[in-house]
């Protein structure tokens, strides 16, 4: 975790560290899986002697790989450049690669968590999560894995904090 290290203070402590689903890399998956299919097709298709309607397919399929790449290259940057965690002081998050948003908490200013999980969500283990600050202001996560997971052992973390002194 490159910002959460490079930006702890002294004494503190990394209690719980948040991911991003694999679900961000749903859209790519789709493309390549379409882009496949086409490209098999018109093998099939060049086999049986359809040279036209083959050259057609290739190209079709050749042409997803466009989007296809570009999905994969983003949910990538997503995934790299997205931390949530939290620490024996505060609730950090930050987003983003070359233009940057970080949201850092600390435990006395963090109301509560909310989570929002999708029936895909409940399946597949994915939610936004919402962290309520004091003063109105809410960050939501979005896709993190184990989202319930996540904020049982924030909150498990922010108990022991305040209790501790």
């Amino acid at each position: 975790m490159g910002y959460v290290e490079k930006n702890m203070m002294e004494g503190e402590r990394l209690f719980v560290a948040g991911r991003l689903h694999w679900i961000i890399f749903s859209k790519a998956i789709v493309f390549c899986a379409v882009s496949a299919g086409l490209l098999i097709y018109s093998l099939k298709t060049s086999m049986a002697g359809e040279a036209q309607v083959s050259l057609l397919v290739r190209n079709a399929g050749i042409l997803v790989l466009i989007p296809a790449l570009w999905y994969c290259i983003d949910g990538f940057i997503k995934h790299q450049s997205t931390e949530l965690a939290v620490t024996s002081k505060r609730v950090i998050a930050k987003f983003g690669f070359i233009k940057r948003s970080t949201i850092e908490l600390n435990h006395s200013k963090v109301e509560s968590f909310h989570v929002d999980q999708s029936v895909l969500g409940r399946i597949f283990g994915f939610g936004t999560l919402h962290i309520n600050g004091t003063g109105g202001g809410i960050t939501p996560v979005p896709n993190i894995s184990d989202p319930l997971g996540f904020r049982r052992k924030a909150m498990e973390a922010i108990d022991a904090s305040q209790y501790k002194g």
